[in-house]
Order: C-alpha cells, then structure tokens, then sequence
C-alpha cells in the first residue's frame, strides 16, 4: 500500500522519464548517435523483416505496437515494411514528434500509456509487440514483457531489440575491443574555447540528487550498471510463464558512431553485446 510521504519510487521514474523525453523529443535522434548510424540503422531494417517473415497472417497487413516509441525509430522500419503501427509512450512529447512525422502514411496511430501496464490495449490485438532500446528504462521490465506477450494474440511475436545481454558487463574479450575500436578526437586547445564543453561539466551539478547518488539520471530508474542490468533470464521466464517460447535470438556488436569502423569489422565476429530476441506466442 502506497504511504502518504510521497509518489512510489516506480512512480517518480516514470515521471521523470515523462519530464525528460518531453524535453529532448525535438532532439533526441541527433543527440543518439549510437543508434542513428547507417550500420545500426541496416542491422534494425534487416531484424524487423525477418520479424515480419515469421509473422505468419492470413491477410492483411501486420498489426504492430511499439512499445516506448519515442521518436518513432523502430515505428518508421515497420512502417517502411508496410505494417500497420501504433506507436505508444509515457511521453506526450515524443507522440507529437510521431504523429507528426507519420502522419502521410496513413497506417499510423500514437497511444500514450502510463508506464505500467499496457491497459489501454485488449488480450490479443496485435501481430507484433515490439520494443527497441526500452527494458532498461522500465523500473518492472518483467511486467513489461508480460504486459507485451498479452497484447498479441497466439501465434503473434514479442520482439525485444537493442538491450545488453548478460555476458557482456563482465567479458574481458568486449572490454579489450572497446579499448581498440573507440576513437577519440585530437585534442585542440581551441577545445577551451567552446562553451558547450563546460556547460556539459556544470548541466550535471544543477540535478541536486545526483550529489547523493552518482548513478540518478533524469531519465528514471536506469538498469544500465554491471551489478544493475536487464537480465534476460528474468525475461525470458516472464515470457515463458505467458506463453511465449523464443524463435529467433541473436547477438550482436552494436556499432557506434565513434568506432573505427576498419576495427569494429574485425570485431564483430569475435565479440558481442547486444542481443535481438523473438518469441512467439502458443
């Protein structure tokens, strides 16, 4: 039972997820480079076509939901791919941004959803549930993945993409690679002379809970940390116990804008840390 002291604490995270992509909605793909790169972008186009090549359905398009959307990355591929899209998050901001953003396609819609549960949508409306780059924002993921496999009916896909499996916070081979395939800007000293490099030391000063907890972000409860982090046991029993069995999953070396990409390609075949994972509903 909720005491009178104050929101709950999964409350307070959503809440700060709502306030901080409101915020950034407008910006957010060009402050995300580890995502908008042309290698992560063809690696996404090429996950949602093999998802919608084990989307067996009779006719019609494929109905999908995207699950904290955003601004619409994995909505645009399903799109691209002729599905038909409802894209839902906390943030009325992001839903904006969508709306505005599809709106031509005429095989859209955005939903905004509380951050706990999926309620605003019936057992077994969709084809796909699909999310990208979310579980480690959701203080109750395993909720989420359950809440995910109800939406779809039997037969239907839970799609998870762009979350760290478990073996990669503490695989010596991966830290050896991040060592080798990061590439970092000469040094100028015209460097001095740009505000935005002191500004970026002094933005994290001003959040006053960040002087008591070195780990608080604004975007919530973060599962981002070595000893705090998806685990995908824990995702994988959650779907299990709603009837979702895994049908595709695969790991991969995420690609980021600052990698030397001559060294990420030797890599990429040795070492990995993100993981893509499909599961079908009985």
């Amino acid at each position: 039972m909720r005491g009178t002291g104050g929101p709950a604490p999964a409350d307070a995270a959503i809440a700060r997820n709502v306030r901080a992509y409101d915020a950034v909605a407008a910006t957010y793909d060009a402050s995300h480079p580890e995502i908008f790169n042309p290698v992560e972008q063809a690696r996404l186009a090429g996950a949602v076509r093999d998802v919608l090549a084990a989307c067996v359905r009779a006719d019609g398009a494929p109905r999908v939901l995207d699950v904290g959307a955003g601004t619409g990355n994995l909505s645009a591929h399903f799109l691209e791919a002729g599905a038909n899209v409802v894209s839902a998050d906390v943030s009325p901001g992001c839903l904006r941004v969508m709306s505005e953003r599809f709106r031509a396609t005429g095989r859209h819609r955005v939903q905004l959803i509380d951050g706990h549960s999926l309620r605003d949508f019936a057992d077994g409306t969709f084809d796909v549930a699909a999310c990208y780059s979310v579980l480690h924002h959701v203080p109750d993921y395993p909720g989420l993945v359950a809440e995910m496999a109800r939406v779809v009916r039997p037969g239907g896909l839970v799609y998870i993409d762009h979350e760290r499996h478990d073996a990669s916070w503490h695989d010596a081979l991966r830290a050896q690679c991040m060592r080798e395939v990061r590439v970092f800007p000469p040094r100028r000293w015209t460097r001095y002379l740009d505000p935005r490099r002191y500004w970026n030391r002094v933005r994290p000063l001003l959040h006053w809970r960040r002087w008591f907890d070195p780990r608080w972000m604004p975007e919530g409860d973060l599962h981002i940390w070595p000893d705090d982090h998806i685990e995908w046991a824990r995702v994988e029993a959650r779907a299990r116990d709603a009837g979702v069995e895994p049908v595709l999953v695969r790991d991969h070396l995420l690609f980021e804008s600052d990698y030397d990409r001559a060294v990420w390609e030797r890599w990429k075949d040795r070492v990995t840390d993100y993981r893509m994972w499909v599961g079908r509903k009985q």
